[in-house]
């Protein structure tokens, strides 16, 4: 395989090994499979069974259910004849950390296991050994004792299971290896996979999980190699973000990691790891996979690649210069569409971040404030804050007065052909990548925009086929040796408020997590979005939409949310928060909110909820703080991996937390 999918410019679906769960085909070009996970306590049967059943009527085609120890695992017996006896064959997966007895056991009752390489044999002690080569083959040898029995019984009862590596939890051998890095986390779950394959048994699946869409995508594209290198052939993928949060942040993290490898045709099953009830995920993870439905078919000829010019295996930011405060080694810049505002207010400047205060007479400036505005035609007739500055089309750029606050906007053509006078600081030029047969020799303007440096790019595609279109433009850009910084420019012309948050942020996200892209630009076609999750009645997803949310706040709050999500410009906290199941030991949602409702003032501090151990100190990643059950009541928290205060009331632990955060200088009083 020349990269790490069939193709980089034409969509195609990656050739996977099929697999039966139950009655249930996944891989080998079969759809790609909803799933999600329950969130009830394993032994109360009837919940588990009503908690499933809304999944299954939601859509989900598989559905796990925690199984932490011997009873949980035997319980499933109940559970699943209860679904039986219901009409109700949906294939089951027992989800398994630490307990290989417990495993063995679920393998005899439902149709999957999933495994955690990182903990189903190792414990966890954040310990760094320095092991020899044959002290290593002495550990494998170890896994193979242990791993062995269940990949028996597995094969004997036609049991399908899941490898599913999670980034948090690798085990300290493959982090005294490896690091704490994808490719350990490929060579956790390959370990596992070699194993298996020397049982000849195939029926699996693997995951490489991680709350940071980075991290995530990169494990995958590499795991697909490595499959390749080694056997000549790839398992079936299960795509997830893990921890991802609620409401949009959760949607958006979670749309940039698993769209960015469905962009590329990769996976064969999908999970959006929300922190809300289950049966919520799957409108989310439909809305992701429509998307592809005919884009074979549909999508228009891009020119092929026949070199890679990038590392997509390691981020690194594509080298730019400066111009003005785009590009150079500064943050991405937002840019707001307001060109359908028929009359610009200073009152419409607040759903961007600015609000005027008349008696003061200032504007207050939030961390979520746009840099520039795209007005169209309109000049505005009022003061603007000091930091913004306006973008209009060239021919109402030319009436402008103030030529330090107002810049135009160009199509490649008209800058070129000089019929509009240009700006001697900054022009923005639009270009439409690969929207028709025109081959990449047809864009010559760029070898003209490249020599001159107050020239910012905007690429946008009108391409079925639009992420893959504009990351081929980029590449040329890297292969004439063009530095111009770059704006994204993504329109939406679907109409849910989940449907414009998975497009904005699987176009956008994609390319930011590949290093490209200066600044992002975000439309709606339709200028209207509903509120609720597609698929819902009412507003029960988390977020903090209301009936006043305008669409350009909506939007504005979404590219900042992708910016954060990409980890390429922080303007708020982040919350790495798992979405809750039968091992969950208070209720998350509401923790979350709680926390949430204290917290969300302090930028850039990276905050990880966790319903019990198993989410606890490894799958919190490179969170800064941690708040993890411990017991029934009980919360222990972290600073880092390290813990500070153990089995804490949780009547008090989120004054506790706040506690922390001012013992560790990272607190700041609220505005």
């Amino acid at each position: 395989m020349q990269f790490y999918c069939n193709s980089l410019t034409q969509y195609s679906r990656l050739k996977t090994k099929e697999v039966k769960i139950g009655g249930l085909l996944l891989g080998n070009f079969h759809p790609v499979r909803l799933q999600t996970m329950t969130t009830t306590d394993t032994m109360d049967t009837l919940a588990t069974v009503e908690q499933t059943i809304r999944c299954i009527e939601a859509g989900a085609e598989l559905v796990r259910i925690t199984a932490p120890s011997k009873k949980e695992a035997e319980n499933l017996l109940n559970i699943k004849n209860e679904l039986r006896k219901r009409g109700y064959t949906t294939p089951l997966v027992a989800d398994i950390h630490f307990t290989p007895n417990a495993a063995e056991i679920a393998a005899r009752i439902v149709e999957k296991v999933r495994v955690n390489p990182g903990n189903y044999v190792d414990k966890k002690k954040f310990e760094q050994i320095d092991y020899t080569d044959a002290e290593y083959i002495e550990e494998i040898e170890r896994i193979r004792d242990r791993f062995t029995p269940l990949v028996k019984i597995c094969k004997e009862y036609g049991t399908a299971m899941r490898i599913g590596t999670n980034h948090g939890s690798l085990s300290d051998r493959i982090m005294s290896r490896y690091g704490d890095t994808p490719i350990g986390m490929v060579e956790s779950a390959m370990e596992f996979l070699r194993i298996a394959r020397g049982e000849a048994y195939h029926n699996i699946i693997l995951s490489m999980k991680s709350s940071n869409p980075q991290v995530m995508v990169q494990a995958y594209r590499l795991l697909i190699q490595q499959m390749d290198a080694e056997f000549g052939e790839c398992y079936p993928l299960h795509l997830g973000v893990t921890e991802a949060g609620d409401g949009e942040d959760g949607r958006v993290k979670s749309a940039a990691g698993i769209g960015t490898l469905l962009e590329d045709g990769i996976g064969d099953t999908v999970r959006v790891s929300l922190t809300e009830d289950p049966e919520f995920e799957i409108p989310v993870c439909r809305d992701l996979v429509k998307r592809y439905v005919n884009r074979e078919s549909t999508a228009m000829r891009i020119p092929a690649i026949e070199k890679i010019s990038y590392d997509p295996f390691v981020y690194q930011r594509r080298e730019t210069f400066a111009v003005d405060n785009i590009g150079g080694k500064q943050v991405p810049v937002v840019i707001a569409d307001l060109s359908k505002v028929t009359d610009i207010t200073p009152t419409y400047l607040e759903s961007i971040g600015y609000k005027y205060d008349a008696a003061t007479d200032k504007w207050n400036i939030s961390d979520a404030a746009a840099d520039y505005i795209f007005t169209g035609n309109q000049l505005l007739d009022f003061a603007l804050p000091g930091t913004l500055k306006v973008i209009v089309y060239a021919g109402t750029w030319a009436l402008a007065t103030d030529k330090e606050k107002y810049f135009p906007i160009f199509d490649g053509g008209g800058y070129v052909s000089g019929d509009h006078p240009k700006s001697g600081q900054l022009n923005f030029v639009m270009i439409d990548c690969f929207s028709d047969e025109t081959s990449i020799n047809d864009y010559t303007n760029l070898d003209e925009l490249a020599n001159d440096n107050s020239v910012v790019l905007c690429l946008s595609s009108t391409n079925p086929h639009a992420m893959p279109a504009v990351r081929r433009m980029f590449m040329e850009l890297l292969n004439r040796k063009i530095k111009n910084p770059v704006v994204l420019i993504t329109d939406s012309n679907w109409q849910t408020a989940d449907e414009h948050l998975i497009h904005y942020s699987t176009e956008c996200g994609a390319l930011f997590l590949d290093g490209f892209g200066d600044g992002i630009c975000l439309g709606m076609t339709t200028q209207s979005y509903q509120l609720q999750s597609s698929g819902n009645t009412q507003d029960t997803s988390g977020r903090n939409y209301s009936n006043n949310t305008s669409v350009e706040q909506f939007i504005n709050s979404t590219a900042f949310s992708i910016l954060q999500a990409t980890r390429t410009r922080i303007s708020k906290t982040e919350y790495i928060s798992c979405p809750s199941c039968g091992r969950t030991l208070f209720d998350l949602q509401e923790t979350t909110a709680k926390i949430r409702s204290v917290t969300n003032h302090l930028k850039g501090v990276k905050i990880a909820i966790m319903g019990c151990i198993v989410n606890g100190p490894g799958e919190m990643a490179d969170a800064d703080f941690g708040y993890v059950g411990s017991g029934v009541g009980k919360i222990t928290l972290y600073k880092g991996k390290d813990i500070m205060k153990r089995n804490i009331d949780s009547e008090i632990a989120v004054d506790e937390l706040i506690n922390l955060l001012k013992e560790s200088e990272a607190w700041i009083e609220p505005a």
